[in-house]
């Protein structure tokens, strides 16, 4: 069935951004009167033994701990990343300093003179290390930032009375988001209270994080998003790191500051995607069939805690993937390490876990010697099945029909058949779910989101929300949804750019919610709206969020019920050729078949499904980021290797509708999911294309070799 609802039309921001007259923050304020430096720390873990400042010539300042008004903290989900390192630093690259003054040269040369002496102690950079509290407790008991257990039928006893046991660990590295404009932003004191202009995705959790720092009302804390180039989730809590010591700066000297990363520190400095160790345990019986999984799930959180909370709830209630197993152990656990902290990215822990579940499969499947596809089907989850938190799923479950369209358009059977006398040539397939919106209660509870939907006297309406435009569409599509339910022109219809002093806080700009949790509240708002219409007046509506009812019933203690209301649902199938000399991977076909509920616009979700599968088969292949005694190998753009538009196939793709009751016209999420999939069909057409498992991301040619060898 066709929905108008997805019939494209041109983005609001189309002509602005295609002819690049698109002002970014650095284009906004070219003559900021005082421009800012971090000095950060160069060591891994220690103590601040002393301190050598330069003297410092009239307007220029170096602002640290001892200036912070307020609590020298800055508040995520938990407290404990300062906003300056005082007595100790964490991780090399944590900020001490920032260096300020009218002058970027003279700013450098003060920030050169600046000397710290450390006393240094034993740092852990691995999992392992934490684990086994090398150089002692750095985080609570343990090291452990966050545990969650999850206990899903007996797994004891079906472990108890099986045939066969079969066990893998499997491994994913570091991701850089590489967004196209680095961290930015631009801060002045204006009638008593700090504002900031911020490339950011989340204006009301900058505001959060600053008003303890700061000592102040959250009403005096006032955040403009800016037109921002990419984010990817790296301007979700990051920018709340850097907006710390910029506002305390500003608090003290009271003039406008900027402060822009330049690429190389960017790299260096900010935050990236979990890396994950995951381990699952499977007994079969003698027929074959899967009786329980034992997973033991370890994400490596970096030196401050940040989202790895949220990140680790998402890795936990994914990592069983689209299968319905009678009995789940799953153990989840966030390691401290003294590295840069790792944080929110696309997907957040689902990319992860999906990798580890799906590559599990086609293990289990190679060492029972049978069909990994038709391996999979007697477990997909169905409409009515219990989830491993004890939910049910609610929706009509299309993987059947998804999974037969996929095939058709790829020639998966044939070609997977063939290749196995071929040697270099593969054919991979996952699948993969995801949840929509925050985990659980979290909506209800935690983020109670609100709307406004206003009309002035010329009778254009205008969208009041803090969700933020960074690329994905969001402004042409929250307009769509509004135009059509009060059934008026398309350019009738503005988004309002959030700006915490005039917007409500209608929630961040993550965990696949924009569409299918605030679109939801602009339609219901428009439609109250249409009813209420008086030509030639100015209206206001205000729309709160509302749980679905019977849709999420969870108790956040035991970790029961459901964990979201609506899974998007999608299929990924890869074909590679591998050189027998090199072992480098040629992609040469990319095929991906999703369930986002109706899309708000079919062209804008098709984008997304381009950009998302490539960015994970850069993750799969190509984005090697090590970190060495704290430090990040792959320092420059010449060094970390991103997709460019020669490196993959054209995608193709396919959504098959699927309207979800309590979404923006029947839409679910699609910004995250669309990149769950592509890493673990990769994987699994390079194991068919060198007869090996692969069972860690990226998937590189040195890997291969020493696979090739083994096998030889």
């Amino acid at each position: 069935m066709s929905h108008s609802i997805s019939n494209a039309v041109r983005r609001k921001d189309a002509v602005a951004k295609a002819s690049g007259t698109t002002e970014y923050l650095s284009d906004q304020f070219l003559h900021s009167p005082y421009h800012a430096k971090c000095f950060y720390s160069t060591v891994s873990r220690g103590k601040i033994i002393s301190r050598s400042l330069p003297d410092l010539p009239e307007d220029y300042y170096i602002i640290g701990a001892d200036h912070v008004p307020g609590t020298n903290s800055l508040h995520m989900i938990i407290d404990d990343w300062p906003v300056f390192a005082d007595k100790e630093v964490r991780y090399l690259g944590q900020i001490i300093y920032l260096v300020i003054g009218p002058d970027k040269e003279k700013v450098l040369e003060l920030h050169s003179r600046i000397k710290i002496e450390y006393q240094e102690l034993d740092p852990c950079y691995s999992l392992e290390d934490s684990a086994s509290l090398l150089g002692g407790v750095q985080h609570g008991e343990d090291n452990v930032f966050t545990r969650y257990d999850i206990h899903h039928g007996n797994v004891e006893d079906a472990f108890a009375g099986t045939v066969k046991i079969l066990e893998n660990e499997y491994y994913t590295g570091y991701q850089e988001h590489v967004y196209m404009e680095p961290q930015s932003m631009f801060a002045f004191w204006e009638n008593d209270s700090f504002v900031l202009h911020a490339s950011a995705q989340c204006p009301f959790y900058i505001r959060k994080s600053l008003v303890g720092a700061l000592g102040m009302e959250p009403e005096k804390v006032r955040i403009i998003q800016t037109a921002t180039g990419g984010a990817f989730g790296g301007k979700e809590h990051f920018p709340d790191v850097l907006a710390g010591p910029l506002a305390v700066a500003v608090y003290h000297i009271r003039q406008p500051v900027k402060l822009v990363l330049d690429r190389k520190e960017d790299l260096a400095y900010t935050i990236k995607r979990h890396p994950s160790s995951i381990s699952i345990r499977t007994a079969v019986d003698g027929d074959g069939t899967i009786l329980a999984h034992d997973i033991n799930l370890r994400l490596d959180g970096g030196a401050f805690a940040s989202c790895s909370a949220v990140v680790l709830a998402r890795a936990v209630f994914t990592v069983s993937n689209v299968y319905n197993v009678p009995n789940v152990r799953i153990c989840g656990r966030v390691f401290c390490t003294n590295k840069v902290p790792s944080d929110a990215f696309r997907g957040f822990g689902a990319p992860q876990a999906v990798f580890a579940m799906e590559s599990h499969m086609n293990y289990l499947a190679y060492e029972l010697g049978v069909d990994p596809l038709a391996f999979r089907q007697p477990y997909l989850l169905k409409q009515g099945d219990a989830t491993i938190t004890e939910g049910k799923v609610h929706e009509k479950v299309l993987l059947p029909e998804m999974t037969e369209r996929a095939l058709e358009m790829s020639g998966y059977k044939e070609k997977y058949e063939r290749y196995k006398n071929i040697p270099g040539k593969g054919i991979g397939f996952s699948y993969f779910l995801h949840g929509c919106g925050f985990t659980g209660n979290g909506e209800r509870d935690l983020i109670k989101a609100r709307i406004y939907l206003k009309k002035d006297e010329q009778d254009h309406v205008f969208i009041y929300a803090s969700n933020v435009e960074m690329g994905q569409g969001l402004s042409t599509t929250f307009c769509k949804v509004a135009s059509k339910a009060l059934d008026i022109p398309f350019d009738q219809v503005d988004f309002v750019g959030p700006d915490t002093a005039i917007v409500p806080d209608s929630g961040p700009t993550v965990a696949s919610r924009s569409i299918s949790v605030v679109g939801y509240l602009v339609q219901k708002a428009a439609e109250r709206l249409k009813e209420e219409w008086v030509p030639g007046e100015q209206q206001m509506i205000t729309q709160d969020y509302s749980p679905p009812e019977g849709l999420v019933e969870w108790d956040q203690e035991a970790l029961k019920g459901d964990a979201y209301p609506a899974y998007s649902w999608g299929v990924n199938i890869v074909e590679v050729e591998v050189d027998p000399l090199t072992c480098e991977v040629d992609t040469k076909g990319i095929w991906g078949v999703y369930d986002v509920g109706v899309p708000i616009d079919r062209q804008i979700v098709e984008g997304q499904i381009i950009g998302g599968m490539v960015q994970a088969l850069g993750y799969s292949h190509l984005e090697k980021l090590e970190n060495r005694d704290g430090r990040f190998k792959q320092a420059t753009m010449a060094d970390y290797m991103i997709p460019t538009s020669m490196d993959f196939p054209s995608t193709e793709k396919d959504i098959l509708d699927n309207p979800f009751e309590y979404g923006a016209f029947g839409a679910k999420g699609a910004g995250e999911m669309v990149f769950d999939g592509a890493a673990p069909a990769f994987g699994a057409a390079v194991s068919q294309a060198v007869d090996a498992i692969i069972d860690e991301v990226p998937v590189l040619p040195e890997t291969l070799m020493e696979l090739t060898d083994e096998g030889q």
